[in-house]
């Protein structure tokens, strides 16, 4: 039964019950009411199936008049297409003929040639002159168009969402999960469908719950999203660490609550933890090359007054032995022997402060007063190899946000570096240059020597840590240094200078200064 019709319901119109029991309209009005309709209307003979009226609408949508539609059979009105051949048009009627009712989409074709599809419903009437079938019909070409487009577009979202990394979620405002993508599931190690009413708070570690709580809290429609990090457990006992984006959505009541997109980003946060510990392997480096450094330097400065008073003390106890010994002599030489082992207690005090500070974090801090608290031992290096320091900087401070020992680390390798080349030029040019200044947005540090410069050195291999011009150099000071201005967002470079010998100069950004606080970096 082609559209399922309703057994045994039949329709039965008489001109002298409609004029009894309707005072109004009269029954000349029904056909006027039947031409208004924007309904197409074909009344059939219910046994030869023959046009017998059809209303103007009818004839408007299929370009014939009622005299030219009276005579046409299903071929002249019809598609070719088999499916809608006269055998299948008069099945569908004598359908309604029995069961009262029939539907059926039918290819109907205008006078023009034009073909469109109708949903047509057939009904049984029984009119006093004769049975007829009335046939009501209407244009669904651009519905079915649309609803072919809203299905391909439908096909096309779910096999983007089935090949989509990233999963979707929606949850509402107690986290419970109300709609969940296929990748969402495998993002969770789960189906999609068993994390419908499961509490994404409840899948969450400690720390994570709190973070998404504060993200649930206040949905706003109009809020601009929300980027997070959860840690998320998954029903195999492992966790996994995911970049969350959440979006408050309503959708005219059909569906609300908090978008949440999720990727995973384990190996992300495993890299990250990874370069925190290369950071912390990093400042050990830089440590332990400035503590052995600061050893060298003190190994040798140390030596000088503790021989000094080592000989003064000597010289006192062979005079107590000399009973003609005056009181001022032993006087003379234990003060001597006092003032060179206060001198020596100076320089331990100078290397405890420094590994004081070498706890230190990032801070914000005057480069000037860095590079002053690293004078004494660039002089000490300086004195070794007799070469003349020269330091020009400014009274206004320079405040920059920085690891202050590790930069001081970075100023005393390039210092010592540059002094190392003066040490094998004649003495008379031994000369090396420091100076601090500030840009516009950096604070710029630069050490300059008079040495051979940089031609010597391939070309981009200065700071990679595979080049050296020490005999005994490792040539990771300046890899080091590198890595340690770059972290800090700075940047460090080498280049020739004009006249004779090379500048290393590294450059950090300033900090900002609050005036009404001292002069206090902020």
């Amino acid at each position: 039964m082609p559209g399922g019709g309703r057994p045994g319901v039949k329709f039965l119109v008489s001109n002298s019950s409609l004029a009894s029991e309707l005072p109004f309209p009269e029954v000349g009005d029904y056909a006027s009411l039947m031409q208004s309709l924007t309904y197409c209307i074909l009344i059939h003979d219910a046994e030869t199936k023959d046009i017998l009226w059809a209303n103007q609408a009818a004839c408007d949508m299929l370009g014939f008049s009622l005299d030219e539609l009276r005579p046409l059979k299903a071929p002249d009105m019809s598609s070719a297409d088999p499916k809608f051949r006269r055998s299948i048009g008069v099945h569908w009627l004598q359908d309604a003929v029995d069961h009262g009712m029939s539907r059926i989409e039918w290819m109907y074709k205008s006078k023009t040639g034009r073909e469109f599809l109708s949903e047509a419903i057939a009904v049984s009437v029984e009119l006093r002159q004769r049975p007829v079938i009335m046939v009501q019909f209407r244009d669904i070409e651009k519905e079915e168009l649309l609803k072919s487009d809203l299905q391909r577009t439908e096909g096309r979202l779910q096999a983007f969402l089935r090949h989509m990394a990233e999963g979707i979620l929606v949850v509402d405002q107690d986290s419970v999960i109300s709609y969940a993508s296929v990748a969402g599931g495998e993002q969770l190690g789960t189906d999609a469908d068993q994390l419908i009413g499961t509490a994404l708070l409840g899948l969450c570690t400690a720390p994570s719950k709190l973070v998404l709580q504060k993200a649930l809290a206040n949905p706003h429609p109009e809020g601009s999203p929300v980027s997070l990090r959860l840690e998320i457990a998954r029903p195999d006992g492992t966790t996994a660490w995911f970049g969350a984006s959440c979006q408050y959505i309503a959708l005219e009541h059909d569906l609300t609550g908090t978008l949440v997109l999720l990727h995973d980003i384990s190996d992300q946060v495993a890299a990250e933890k990874q370069h925190r510990r290369d950071l912390e392997h990093l400042n050990y480096l830089g440590r332990y090359n400035a503590m052995g450094d600061m050893a060298m330097a003190i190994a040798h400065e140390l030596g000088q007054p503790l021989a000094a008073a080592t000989n003064f003390i000597e010289g006192a106890a062979r005079r107590l032995r000399n009973p003609e010994t005056s009181m001022h002599d032993l006087e003379y030489g234990l003060d001597n022997a006092k003032k060179q082992i206060s001198r020596a207690n100076q320089i331990v005090s100078s290397l405890r402060a420094f590994v004081v500070q070498l706890e230190q974090s990032e801070q914000i801090v005057d480069l000037n007063d860095i590079v002053e608290d690293c004078l004494y031992f660039i002089m000490l290096r300086a004195r070794q190899h007799d070469t003349e320091i020269q330091v020009v900087k400014g009274n206004v401070p320079i405040w920059i946000r920085c690891e202050k020992v590790l930069t001081g680390q970075v100023i005393l390798n390039l210092c010592h570096n540059a002094i190392d080349e003066m040490s094998g030029w004649p003495p008379k040019e031994r000369h090396v240059t420091i100076t601090t200044y500030a840009t516009a947005d950096s604070g710029v540090f630069r050490v300059a020597d008079r040495g051979k410069g940089l031609a010597h050195i391939p070309d981009g291999r200065i700071f990679d840590g595979a080049f050296t011009s020490k005999s005994a150099g490792s040539g990771i000071g300046l890899a080091l240094s590198h890595r340690i201005i770059t972290r800090q967002q700075g940047r460090l470079w080498a280049e020739e200078n004009e006249s004779r010998g090379a500048s290393f100069t590294f450059e950090l950004p300033l900090a900002v200064v609050d005036d009404t606080d001292d002069g206090q970096a902020t």
